[in-house]
């Protein structure tokens, strides 16, 4: 490899850096894209963008979850319809969307969204186990409280939700997985019953190794294997295969088949018979480092390195990687960059890198 190549190389996970810094507000929340129409702050977004600085010694992660934790204080009240019982209305659920300023989004649509519970509640715990002083007080301390006891009260194990994709609600493995994960990880410093962790195992088990009723492969289902890691290898192997095989596409992943969002055959509208849609799937860039997170998950790394010369493939100039690609197609779409997709591409460059130079170094200290 040429030493001008390792150099531009590294320039993208620096670029990416900077990519993410300018999608943070002055609030420490991260909107998900400059765009218009993603210029919002979403729960699952935010913990994918901030994932990359975990195990970083600044203080952009523990920043951006007493923001989102002020958010969740601010909204208490969304709690207390729980202790009495099952939400009956969608404005019950907790909000998986906020505006730049922390106000909850106006509009509703797809308000259920227990996989953005799990995601916080996993990224809580995660971030307590690296030493980030995120948990500031005892509001904060029963925020997350009432958040597992939320679970609880909506009963995850068996409420369809609308998913990483917010929308038609069904059982989907991916919201299953994200809450297994993080009640399990918040167990270590919150109470958590092991039935309320056993009854989502157990929900799990009968969708594995699809992702819904109507979806057997799907993209959220990576989240299972990175960062979550609640199926066994031989499950992970299933899913990751059934994803390569069924949704793979030159310039990301389709999100499932069938899917209608910017899909190039009728990109206005949404509401046609699902096979209308068929081989005209949006491709989704954060896919490609994804396949390279679950890849190195189950130490397949020269696959992980084609996904990521794939995902430097696709991206711009700038180093920005969109949404999305139109099918079979070089034009994508407005909401450039997405955060989401340069932290998944600064995740798998630096994993890749570290499993490289552990590598040199055993191979170092046998010949030594």
């Amino acid at each position: 490899m040429k030493e001008g190549t390792i150099i531009r190389m590294v320039d993208r996970v620096e670029q990416s850096h900077k990519i993410l810094d300018s999608l943070r507000l002055e609030n420490d929340l991260y909107v998900a894209s400059a765009s218009s129409d993603y210029s919002y702050v979403w729960l699952r977004d935010s913990f994918y963008e901030v994932l990359p600085y975990l195990k970083s010694d600044c203080d952009r992660y523990e920043k951006t979850y007493w923001a989102i934790l002020d958010i969740l204080n601010k909204y208490s009240w969304k709690f207390d319809p729980c202790a009495f019982g099952k939400p009956q209305y969608t404005h019950e659920y907790i909000h998986p969307r906020y505006q730049t300023n922390g106000e909850e989004s106006p509009l509703e649509w797809g308000n259920c969204q227990h996989d953005a519970i799990g995601a916080i509640l996993f990224g809580i715990a995660k971030g307590l186990d690296n030493e980030k002083e995120i948990i500031r007080s005892k509001q904060d301390s029963d925020t997350v409280q009432n958040m597992i006891f939320y679970l609880n009260m909506v009963r995850y194990w068996e409420d369809p939700d609308n998913g990483m994709w917010e929308e038609n609600r069904e059982m989907h493995a991916s919201s299953l997985g994200a809450c297994v994960a993080g009640l399990k990880a918040a167990k270590e410093y919150w109470t958590v019953s092991d039935v309320l962790i056993k009854r989502g195992e157990e929900a799990l088990a009968k969708l594995l190794p699809f992702e819904s009723p109507s979806k057997k492969f799907d993209l959220a289902q990576l989240s299972l294997i990175y960062p979550y890691k609640v199926v066994d290898n031989e499950t992970a192997w299933q899913i990751l295969i059934g994803i390569e095989n069924h949704l793979l596409r030159d310039k990301g992943v389709i999100r499932y088949k069938s899917d209608s969002y910017y899909n190039s055959k009728d990109p206005d509208n949404r509401y046609s018979d699902p096979n209308f849609y068929v081989g005209k799937e949006a491709e989704w860039t954060f896919g490609l480092p994804w396949l390279a997170l679950a890849h190195m998950r189950l130490g397949s790394y020269n696959e992980a390195e084609d996904y990521i010369k794939k995902t430097e493939e696709v991206m711009l100039e700038d180093g920005s990687l969109p949404e999305l690609y139109f099918a079979n197609s070089d034009q994508y779409n407005g909401n450039t960059p997405l955060g989401w997709s340069n932290a998944m591409y600064i995740l798998a460059k630096e994993e890749l890198d570290k499993s490289i130079r552990d590598t040199e170094f055993r191979k170092s200290l046998i010949f030594a």
